[in-house]
């Protein structure tokens, strides 16, 4: 009986303790790690003392997150060519469309917000997660970390700074995105230069993500020529048994490229002014491998 308590607790929580893994770390695999790790601490026992589950949860998976995160982040200094975050398909339950939960929820784990995050330190980034994606107050926040209140304030204002100051201002009806992600991919892969032109933003940049396991920019491509004649090469070269379909992933529209039942690639835009201010290519197989779309 008390065992099946404990579990139920566990799942109550899942969820978000899965949230705040992944916005941490920017991997399924790893999210999944840390949760699991947590709950073998909740199952061995220590709950028989805790008054207030979640927060332990969150406490317990935040912590580990931060050790793994610390590891990950050496890890990434060697890693080929620019870094993206694993792809994955967002439901928020509960949360329709126009509420202001799902959208900070889709914020906060948005590919270019994710990307903003590896930029600060592994405390910075848990007080960002906590405050801004799950809105815990403050003072939850110092127990969490073993830090005063004012120290929390403090790590609060100067990761929002950052991140405010590097993350793009982009506020696009998500039809319009699906839109300009249709009209992205019909020119890509007619190879029409001139229809690709009309869509990408003069200051375009194209981001690829392979790991060096598959065929993917090495560095970050800029401006619109460049961009353009990169895509309408690669769309030319084309797939093996290729199909498309749209999903959302990171809270917002994305077509995934499939060569027959494998995910071979992911595209994402953000749209700016109704032009493609970045485009997003995750070819990394290992961060498509448990990608699952309906």
């Amino acid at each position: 009986m008390a065992a099946d308590l404990a579990t139920d607790t566990f799942e109550e929580h899942r969820s978000v303790l899965t949230g705040v893994a992944y916005r941490m770390l920017g991997r399924v695999t790893d999210a999944e790690d840390v949760v699991q790790d947590t709950w073998l601490r909740w199952s061995a026992g220590e709950r028989d003392t805790v008054r207030e589950p979640r927060a332990y949860l969150v406490r317990i998976t935040t912590r580990l997150a931060i050790d793994r995160l610390r590891h990950m982040q050496s890890r990434r200094e060697t890693y080929v060519g620019p870094w993206l975050p694993e792809p994955i398909v967002t439901e928020f339950a509960g949360a329709t469309p126009d509420t202001a939960e799902r959208a900070m929820l889709t914020e906060s784990v948005s590919l270019a917000v994710l990307v903003v995050l590896e930029s600060l330190s592994p405390l910075e980034r848990a007080v960002f997660v906590l405050r801004e994606a799950f809105g815990f107050p403050y003072g939850e926040i110092a127990e969490t970390l073993d830090r005063s209140e004012a120290a929390v304030r403090q790590l609060a204002g100067r990761a929002r700074r950052h991140v405010d100051e590097r993350k793009p201002r982009y506020d696009v009806d998500p039809a319009e995105r699906r839109d300009l992600t249709e009209r992205f991919l019909a020119a890509a892969v007619e190879g029409d230069l001139e229809g690709l032109f009309a869509l990408l933003a003069p200051d375009v940049r194209l981001v690829g993500d392979s790991g060096g396991k598959s065929k993917a920019p090495l560095r970050i491509i800029e401006g619109a020529d460049k961009v353009g004649r990169f895509l309408r090469g690669a769309g030319s070269k084309g797939v093996d048994d290729v199909s498309f379909r749209f999903a959302e992933l990171n809270g917002g529209p994305a077509l995934v490229i499939f060569s027959g039942p494998v995910v071979d690639s992911v595209f994402q835009l953000d749209v700016a002014d109704g032009r493609i201010a970045c485009v997003y290519i995750v070819r990394n197989p290992d961060k498509l491998a448990l990608l699952a779309v309906e």
